[in-house]
């Protein structure tokens, strides 16, 4: 049986007493299912089209093998990941969005631009702080 993932755990222990139930919280639910260094990477790149797990391995050379298999069968089985085998020779493997997954949407966009504005705060910082005219 797979290990549970956090949020897997956190239900388990709020669903232990009325009293305990009343302390969940949105933003600590959030993390437990999409925390962590690698999550939010993974989705977006899975945000415009399914992925396969090797084309996944490429995006994301810094990531080990098993972290990158750990993460998503984390987000599978949280339901924001599935898996679909396809039944060829070799055998292919895509990983998509589920509908819930889908919804991480607008918070990527507020991200991205979280993140466009920061790198513009000093005047013009550019990727990795490089100044604008060194962009690639």
């Amino acid at each position: 049986m797979p290990k549970p993932t956090k949020q897997q755990q956190a239900e388990a222990y709020w669903s232990t007493s009325e009293a305990e139930r009343t302390l969940t919280c949105p933003v600590r639910t959030t993390l437990n299912v999409l925390g962590g260094k690698w999550k939010l990477l993974i989705l977006s790149y899975l945000l415009d089209e399914p992925r396969r797990y090797g084309e996944l391995r490429r995006l994301m050379p810094e990531i080990t093998e098993k972290m990158l298999i750990q993460e998503l069968r984390e987000l599978e089985t949280d339901g924001i990941v599935a898996r679909t085998v396809h039944q060829t020779v070799p055998p292919r493997v895509d990983y998509s969005l589920t509908e819930q997954g889908q919804r991480v949407r607008p918070v990527f966009a507020e991200l991205l631009g979280w993140g466009l504005q920061y790198l513009e705060r000093a005047g013009g910082c550019g990727v990795a702080g490089l100044p604008a005219t060194q962009k690639n």
